[in-house]
């Protein structure tokens, strides 16, 4: 596991894809995968995707993930995702915003409902011949919420084949820097897009529009 930050009442990492937060089967997760590695018990704060990357969260002690979590709950965190997606979205850059609802198979829709709902902020350019890069702010943290606003723009993250994604060497969503609170203190953490044959051969691009969209991303959604 590659730890970008040590402090004595946490750690953030940057997540492997293809792994689980909790067991499955005899698998183990990422949870007791690194607790057995730390030798210490860890408290997941947040959770990703088992094909999401990047920056991931892990209280040590039982009072940061009191205090950690509960910023999460009260949406003081800010989120920043990178996808890829060889499909060009309905519009460039906006909100979506809408109710999630059960679909088939463990999957997620999106629905013009709005008693509870997603909402993620969205900018994208295009990358490269045939691909889109997209950043992604959410505001609200729902199961598979950014998968599933990406299907709803037409354009599914590259390698999810749940929500549509063409084939590729591994679904291409990237938790790609989280800003919180610490004892009064801001820290912001960021994760390099290091897993994957596209996310690898176009990360300085990539990553440099994103930085330059950061003070709009930073936005409240409205």
């Amino acid at each position: 596991m590659d730890i970008l930050l040590r402090h004595d009442h946490f750690y953030v990492i940057n997540k492997p894809a293809g792994i689980g937060m909790h067991q499955e089967g005899d698998s183990p997760g990422l949870v007791r995968r690194l607790s057995e590695e730390l030798g210490e018990p860890l408290y997941p704060v947040h959770r990703l995707d088992k094909m999401t990357t990047g920056v991931l969260l892990l209280a040590r002690t039982v009072e940061a993930n009191r205090e950690l979590s509960r910023q999460f709950a009260e949406r003081r965190t800010r989120k920043l995702y990178l996808a890829l997606s060889d499909r060009k979205p309905g519009k460039k850059q906006g909100l979506i915003r809408g109710d999630m609802e059960k679909a088939r198979g463990g999957s997620w829709k999106l629905t013009r409902g709005s008693a509870n709902p997603a909402i993620t902020r969205f900018y994208s350019t295009p990358l490269a011949e045939g691909l889109r890069a997209f950043l992604l702010q959410p505001h609200t943290g729902k199961t598979h919420q950014l998968r599933v606003a990406l299907k709803s723009l037409g354009s599914p993250i590259l390698g999810d084949d749940r929500y549509g994604g063409s084939p590729a060497d591994r679904g291409y969503l990237h938790a790609w820097k989280l800003d919180f609170e610490w004892q009064g203190r801001l820290l912001s953490v960021t994760a390099p897009p290091d897993q994957g044959v596209l996310f690898v051969e176009l990360a300085e691009p990539l990553t440099r529009w994103a930085a330059s969209l950061q003070p709009e991303a930073a936005s409240p959604a409205p």
